[in-house]
């Protein structure tokens, strides 16, 4: 009997979980609803990579495993990698800051005070980066992690390329790398030099293997952008011909057909009726 009822716990349970999954209903977010919906999915990857995607960690080692043992207690205990929340404010994405964000939190300054709020910014800087791509030198505000991350990848153009959109974050970053991503797309760096636009161009080609082409033109908009480029789409297709030119091109066709067309005895419907005709 105990092996029947453990076999019929074990079906009752999968029926809950299937019933759960009915129930299941999913978020909605900003391109999945609306005229986000309507969206091509060349941008809706993106979107889910910049916004959706966790970000690597910046302020936190996650441990590896799914159990670790306490130090104090020696007591086993799951691990929780719980990442730090993070503030983004907009004025980050005039800047390059390699994945860092301000930190919320508080600060107690001694032992008998109470906390206080206090926040963790990043520490900026003011600097230039150049794109060997590009051929362009960049003014514009940088963290201490962005620099020395530019440098571990030998170059900004690298750095840009081989990082995911959740970890550029700002959209400055990625509307530098979609300018990168279209020049080498469309061959057009260097148009004064072909050989340094050949080798330029074979130093970086193998990150197009990527993306497609379709993926490469929506890649870097913002939402709106996004909804303003579909609706240019849209307005482009529904562009009619006037109505005047229309009907001058069916005209003109009917008076070639006409004259081509050999001229036809007319008889009247009297005379057909005639039998003495």
């Amino acid at each position: 009997m105990s092996v029947i009822n453990l076999l019929d716990n074990s079906k009752m349970e999968s029926k809950l979980a299937n019933g759960l999954k009915l129930l299941y209903i999913p978020k909605t977010t900003k391109i999945s609803s609306g005229l986000g919906d309507r969206l091509p999915e060349a941008y809706k990857k993106f979107y889910k990579e910049w916004r959706h995607k966790v970000p690597e960690p910046v302020y936190f080692q996650p441990k590896s495993g799914k159990w670790t043992r306490d130090e104090k207690t020696n007591a086993v205990i799951p691990v929780q990698n719980i990442p730090i929340p993070l503030k983004y404010p907009k004025t980050m994405h005039f800047g390059i800051w390699g994945g860092e964000a301000v930190i919320q939190g508080f600060k107690q300054s001694g032992k008998y005070k109470s906390r206080v709020p206090h926040f963790w910014t990043p520490t900026l800087k003011k600097s230039v980066v150049y794109s060997e791509v590009l051929d362009k030198y960049m003014s514009t505000t940088v963290t201490e992690r962005a620099i020395d991350l530019i440098n571990k990848n030998y170059g900004l153009d690298h750095y840009l390329l081989k990082t995911a959109a959740c970890d550029l974050r700002t959209t400055l970053s990625l509307k530098i790398k979609r300018q990168i991503l279209m020049a080498l797309r469309d061959k057009t760096l260097y148009p004064d030099d072909n050989i340094k636009q050949q080798t330029v161009y074979n130093k970086y080609k193998d990150y197009l293997k990527d993306y497609t082409h379709e993926e490469i033109e929506w890649y870097g908009l913002t939402f709106n952008e996004a909804l303003l480029k579909l609706q240019e789409m849209d307005s482009f297709k529904e562009k009619k011909e006037p109505l005047k030119t229309k009907y001058r091109i069916e005209l003109i066709e009917e008076l070639k057909n006409s004259s081509q067309t050999p001229t036809e005895e007319k008889t009247s419907w009297l005379n057909k009726l005639n039998p003495f005709n």
